[in-house]
């Protein structure tokens, strides 16, 4: 019988903690020997892929360069030093006087607070302003009057209703205006007029009858008739001429 060998590269193979090197086999067959993976060996870095990588703009490895602040001009730091030496010694004033004066500014933080506070709860707690009192003598002028209602009657001749009434309003508002300013707003309202606690009953009282229909005629649309008219000019007459 005659033993053929076949041609194996010899390898080290590790099993447990012994070792085995040599050809084993026999008629081409490998013998019966545990089989083991054999580690490659790791691959060398490449020098080219670095170079990429400092080659990308992107990626900063230098070290940033920064601007220094200029200077500012020699005029300006005269001038801030100028300004220094000029509130010099009010600094030092009040650093000496600052045990007292803290107590002086907080009384008067307190004292402004507390005038604050009154004023709001003022017209809660208070009478009447004086100038919102009653003033029963107060009336238009008498040729004013006359005037104003020569005006609205030629309108109301003329079928203008609606005019004429608007004109009363407008002129009597103007009235109030020109001899008792401090009675009115900017922004005040017929309504808030006829309110108004410093006009005579029969002012308040008139203003009421007029500004019903002028807004009737403004805001609901409706044509005011004859009868309209004539209440809106009776409630005027009665408070500014009286006896007309």
């Amino acid at each position: 019988m005659h033993w053929r060998t076949a041609h194996v590269t010899t390898i080290t193979v590790t099993t447990g903690t012994s070792e085995t090197s040599g050809p084993e086999a026999i008629d081409g067959e490998v013998a019966d020997t545990p089989a083991e993976v054999v580690s490659a060996p790791a691959a060398e870095p490449s020098g080219d892929s670095w170079s990429q990588i400092r080659a990308d703009d992107a990626l900063q490895f230098g070290p940033v360069e920064t601007t220094p602040k200029p200077e500012p001009p020699s005029w300006l730091q005269d001038l801030f030093e100028w300004i220094g030496q000029l509130f010099e010694p009010l600094g030092r004033g009040l650093i000496g006087i600052w045990p007292v004066l803290k107590w002086v500014l907080l009384a008067g933080v307190i004292a402004l607070l507390l005038w604050l506070l009154w004023k709001l709860v003022e017209p809660y707690i208070g009478g009447p302003k004086r100038e919102k009192t009653i003033d029963e003598e107060w009336a238009p002028e008498r040729e004013d009057a006359l005037a104003l209602l020569s005006d609205a009657d030629r309108l109301a001749a003329e079928g203008n209703y609606d005019e004429a009434t608007h004109l009363l309003l407008q002129r009597s508002v103007s009235q109030i205006a020109a001899s008792r300013p401090e009675w009115l707003e900017p922004s005040s309202t017929a309504r808030e007029i006829a309110a108004l606690p410093a006009l005579p009953e029969a002012a308040r009282g008139a203003f009421t009858t007029i500004s019903e229909r002028v807004e009737r005629s403004m805001f609901a649309l409706k044509q005011l008739g004859a009868d309209d008219w004539q209440a809106a000019r009776a409630a005027y007459a009665d408070f500014a001429l009286e006896t007309l």
